[in-house]
């Protein structure tokens, strides 16, 4: 049996068998064990055959054994053979897969590829009847024929542009379609399409607009916006169709679709973009008519914006390369009606059409430099004269918004680079105006009343943009400016209202980009000065003058100086014995500063480490025994300080990160001072043991040179220090103390770089009692330990079976069950000493691996656990899942969900309010799982007391109605004692909880095809007096004809017409057999339904 005989057996059934067979026969042709000839002689009286199928199978054999061929294989004869034996049977089927692998072939020559194209368009009315895969194959070798070998297609002409557009036509499927644009854009750019321009044009548009939907899971991953922006490339690709898509584009701009619009201004910018001057000038007016529209009769924003992009691509295409500012050039005709228009609607400032008149100034102003001029040049004398006669500081303030977007846009050029700027001899369009412009701004920040906060921030915006343009204001009308604005911030009384403060701010930090020797000459001195060298209890003006100095430190010049000028103030006040908040603030801001900054490549890191950690660390540390400002020692200012410290040491290099480790407890003290290490020591006071809360600090910031051999003396090893933290731990009896020295040990049971070390700890854990040789404590001081150790363990994933089977072996323990069963959330909660950020030892999968070791036990348990023991498992459960990811969560939700349940009948409010985020999250993502348990979950929200409605609203819309449905009565009912909840916030989630269940019935709008709804008005007539009730604007909207009837539609989009008629039968019989008072009980019982847009509906309705 031939090789094609057993293809043609096999192909149907047997793919794999089938290509094997393909795989041989190449094999037997590359190693020349086989002839081509007799391979094309095998296939005699199947080529022949009278059935058009098997035909098309021996076709496709000869394909798949070409296909598999080396690339070298075939001679030019050959391919030359090959390549017209396929164009002649290409009607078979089969045949482009052989044309494909020919064409790629190095000996595959222009007459060729002539050939194969030819032979498409003779046969492409058989070749588009067929299955979209079969036509994405043809179009595929379209596509690589134009890859490959374009020049040959090019000599063609006029012949290739008339037999690519019939290919191409009639297509839907998206894959092919994608091939279609990227040709047909090929064939725009690089052919002369002047005599066939309308007719490539056509064989683009005809597929605008794209309307295409993704199915779900589509494995091609082809979104409508991929295919909008092949198209949209197509109808830009050439000048010569100006003429076609322009008018075309401009029609379909009325179309009531948000998003066919959104897609016409889109295509129009684009074809505004690539056009050429001419093209675009000629059609300039025209598209000013229409877009002007969408502009000043606002209705969509994005729409209004997309509008102002397709002016400025028009504007940016008549002004390219343009240096005069004549009258007689494209740009300044453009211009000019534009402009006198606009001013027409300024003339009424406070009238709706203003604003966006004025956006569509700056915005053709921001295009360029020529575009700035006959702007500025137009409207800026008339605006100013407006601005004197306006009445009222609502009109001045409209008027000054436009005068600030134009000195906006003249920013703008500012930054933009490679616009061509006016000749030498024209001046700066705005230059005649800077004095008035100056003088204007300034006066209405300076001199309007402070409650006139809008009007006032307009003006500062103004200033700033005055600073802003290049070379505008001379250095001492800036710093004059910087004055106005230091003045606001320092001196000016808000009235409980920041907004010109903060804009003040923002001003100065944005001048200090370009003027920052400004800001440290005229600011620094100004704020400082506002700072006092000590402070009354009850005074803390100094707060707001620090904010803005830290807002301001953005440039590291400005940084630089500030932290000088701070460090020197809080010696002054550390001098004078100033308020321990005082300094607290000046340690806050420098912090603030610092971390704002790249520490590590910073020159000045080893001049900070000097300064504040050395300096600072030890006089507190000396203040502790008495011998420093008593500032320092306060717990808040060891925080900062701390904190402060910690970020500055991480930042060093290891070498002295070392160094820094020797001082964990002597804190940069010397010998004969009067503080000792507070570590190994007794009966100290408290001031002295707070300063663990700066060797803390210190620990965290060294990182892995944290090692103990470096942190105490050399005699003393890990064990013994661990012990002695551990002792420390349960004999303080100052909360915050007790809290840092267990944050020490956890620091070095994560950073211990040995087994041995990992071991100790474990047993320090398992008998902490032993460890610190203390007779008896609380359990509650021991539970902390046991729980901070085995935080460090099991961030980095070390004897997690024993720790975890250790901690849930507490939950049983009565002693100590519930007091452990809180500790679990401590266990993967955050912390910002034990991260990666400052070295901590934290593994990727250290949630997951405890989430699944833990969960599956806790259930266990539960089921086993005596009834007074089993809150404590609930609790540890809610305390692990707050810090789970929810795609770990997620996998053991049949578990967890009985026990969530049943946690809300705890009396912990914490732990309700925990399980309540828990469960909404499940409802989110696996609401079937929810389902089953609905009745049992509603009731036992509604019967929380803490954030009673917060999370009720999520499960309408993600769990079936019909699931929920019955429980609405009893919800509604039962959230009406909240709405006279004294907390106004539970007041409000009672309200929209409400409100949610009860809108969740209401049926969707069917969006399928034929009736526009945008025109839809409902109507009540009572006597003679018509009253409109609703109209259909944007979004969902639904009102309430009758008691059991509701219309409802959505706005700009299109319903079905089997829908309608449906709906317009019920109306007529209620209206026929009614005969009721249209207003009786507040409902209306007589509507009059208008449909301009289609007659059919019309005369569907009632008369």
């Amino acid at each position: 049996m031939s090789d094609v005989q057993s293809y043609l057996l096999k192909v149907d059934e047997d793919k794999e068998g089938a290509q094997q067979i393909v795989d041989q026969t190449a094999h037997g042709l590359a190693s020349k064990e086989k002839s081509l000839i007799d391979v094309v002689q095998s296939l005699g009286e199947y080529i022949n055959d009278e059935d058009a199928s098997i035909r098309s199978k021996a076709i496709t054999y000869l394909s798949q054994v070409i296909s598999a061929l080396p690339n070298t294989t075939l001679s030019r004869q050959q391919v030359q053979v090959l390549c017209q034996f396929f164009c002649d049977r290409i009607e078979d089927g089969g045949a482009i897969g052989g044309l494909r692998k020919l064409q790629s072939l190095s000996r595959f020559n222009k007459e060729m590829a002539i050939m194969s194209f030819r032979a498409l368009v003779e046969h492409f009315q058989d070749l588009m009847i067929r299955p979209h895969a079969q036509r994405l194959q043809i179009l595929e070798l379209l596509n690589d024929l134009m890859l490959n070998h374009r020049p040959p297609l090019k000599s063609l002409g006029d012949e290739a542009i008339v037999g690519i557009t019939d290919l191409v036509s009639g297509e839907k499927d998206p894959r092919s379609l994608m091939i279609i644009f990227s040709v047909l854009q090929v064939l725009m750019i690089e052919w002369d399409v002047a005599a066939k321009a309308e007719t490539l044009f056509d064989s683009a548009f005809c597929y605008f607009p794209i309307t295409f939907r993704p199915p779900p899971d589509d494995p091609y991953r082809i979104t409508a916006q991929d295919l909008k922006n092949r198209l949209r490339g197509c109808i830009s690709a050439s000048s010569h169709f100006a003429p076609f898509a322009f008018p075309q584009l401009l029609e379909k701009l009325d179309s009531t679709s948000p998003n066919v619009k959104k897609d016409v201004l889109q295509t129009l910018t684009a074809c505004a973009t690539s056009y050429s001057l001419a093209a675009v000038s000629n059609w300039s007016t025209t598209l000013w008519d229409s877009l002007k529209y969408e502009i000043l009769n606002v209705q969509e924003e994005d729409l209004a914006e997309d509008s102002l992009e397709t002016l400025q691509a028009i504007a940016t295409t008549l002004g390219k390369d343009l240096s005069s500012t004549k009258q007689t050039t494209h740009l300044a005709r453009f211009l000019k009606p534009i402009a006198n228009e606009c001013m027409e609607q300024l003339h009424e400032p406070q009238h709706k059409k203003a604003k966006p008149a004025g956006q569509i100034l700056s915005s053709l102003a921001a295009t360029s430099p020529i575009a700035l001029f006959h702007v500025v040049k137009a409207i800026l004398p008339p605006l100013l004269t407006l601005y004197q006669d306006a009445d009222s500081i609502a009109s001045q303030k409209a008027l000054l918004e436009v005068l600030v977007q134009i000195c906006n846009a003249a920013v703008i050029l500012n930054e933009l680079s490679g616009v061509t700027r006016p000749s030498a001899d024209a001046e700066q369009p705005l230059t005649p105006f800077k004095d008035r412009l100056f003088e204007l701004f300034s006066q209405v920040l300076m001199s309007s009343p402070n409650e006139e906060v809008t009007f006032r921030i307009v003006a500062l915006k103004g200033l700033l943009r005055l600073c802003q343009i290049h070379n505008y204001l001379q250095s001492s009308e800036i710093g004059m400016t910087v004055q106005y604005l230091d003045e606001i911030v320092l001196t000016e009384d808000p009235n409980g209202r920041e907004d010109v403060k903060n804009e003040a701010i923002q001003a100065l930090v944005e001048i200090s980009k370009s003027k920052h020797y400004l800001i440290m000459d005229i600011t620094f001195p100004a704020f400082m000065a506002n700072l006092p060298d000590h402070s009354l209890p009850d005074q803390n003006d100094y707060i707001v003058t620090l904010e803005g100095l830290a807002r301001l430190s953005v440039e590291k010049a400005i940084s630089d100086t500030l932290i000088r000028r701070l460090l020197s103030k809080l010696e002054t006040v550390l001098q004078h014995d100033g308020q321990a908040s005082y300094a607290q603030a000046l340690f806050s801001t420098i912090e603030y500063v610092l971390s704002r900054r790249d520490l590590a490549t910073d020159s000045n890191l080893s001049i900070y480490h000097e300064k504040i950690v050395v300096a600072y660390v030890c006089r507190a540390a000396l203040a502790s025994v008495g011998s420093g400002p008593q500032a320092l020692i306060e717990p808040d200012t060891l925080e900062i300080l701390g904190r402060l410290a910690g970020r500055i040491i991480h930042a060093l290099d290891e070498h002295k990160r070392q160094s820094v480790a020797v001082e964990t407890y002597t804190l940069f003290t010397h010998e004969g001072t009067l503080f000792n290490s507070v570590i190994y020591r007794q009966g100290l006071s408290e001031e002295h043991r707070r300063t663990m809360i700066l060797s803390t600090w210190m620990l965290a910031g060294v990182g892995q040179a944290a090692d103990a051999l470096y942190t105490v003396a050399d005699d003393v090893n890990f064990n013994s220090l661990l012990n002695e933290l551990t002792r420390f731990a349960l004999v303080e009896t100052i909360p915050l103390i007790r809290h840092y020295v267990l944050k020490q040990i956890a620091l070095l049971v994560n950073r211990s770089s040995t087994s041995q070390g990992l071991s100790v700890a474990l047993h320090v854990m398992f008998n902490p009692f032993q460890a610190a040789k203390v007779d008896s404590t609380s359990w509650t001081d021991v539970t902390h330990i046991v729980f901070w150790i085995a935080k460090a363990l099991l961030l980095r994933l070390a004897h997690i079976r024993e720790v975890l089977d250790h901690l849930l072996g507490l939950l049983a323990d009565k002693s100590c069950g519930s007091t452990s069963a809180r500790g679990f959330a401590l266990l993967l909660a955050p912390d910002e000493m034990l991260s990666k950020r400052y070295g901590g030892n934290i593994r990727l999968l250290a949630k997951q691996k405890v989430f699944n070791i833990c969960v599956p036990r806790i259930a266990a348990d539960f089921r086993a656990a005596e009834a007074n023991l089993k809150p404590n498992y609930l609790i540890a459960l809610s305390g692990i899942l707050k810090d789970i990811p929810t795609e770990v969560a997620m996998t053991e939700i049949a578990t967890m969900l009985p026990l969530l349940l049943q946690s809300l009948d705890l009396p912990d409010q914490a732990v309700k309010a925990a399980t309540i985020e828990s469960l909404a999250v499940i409802s989110q993502e696996s609401p079937e799982a929810v389902e089953s348990h609905m009745s049992s979950l509603v009731n036992r929200l509604l019967q929380a007391a803490s954030k009673p409605a917060e999370n009720i609203p999520i499960f309408p819309g993600k769990i079936k109605d019909s699931v929920l449905l019955p429980y609405r009565p009893g919800i509604i009912k039962g959230l009406l004692p909240m709405l006279d909840d004294p907390r106004r916030n539970v007041r409000r989630m009672a309200v929209e909880c409400r409100a949610t269940w009860t809108n969740m019935d209401e049926p969707e709008p069917s969006i399928t095809s034929q009736v526009p709804m945008e025109d839809l008005v409902v109507k009540a007539e009572r006597k003679k007096r018509t009253t409109v009730l609703w109209e259909l604007g944007n979004g969902v909207t639904d009102f309430h004809l009758f008691k059991n009837v509701r219309v409802f539609g959505l706005g700009q989009a299109r319903v079905s017409y089997k829908d309608f008629t449906l709906l317009l039968t019920v109306l007529r019989q209620k209206i026929t057999s009614t005969n009721l008072d249209p207003f009786r009980n507040g409902h209306i019982d007589i509507a009059l339904l208008r449909f301009p847009a289609n007659d059919d509906v019309n005369r569907a309705l009632p008369a």
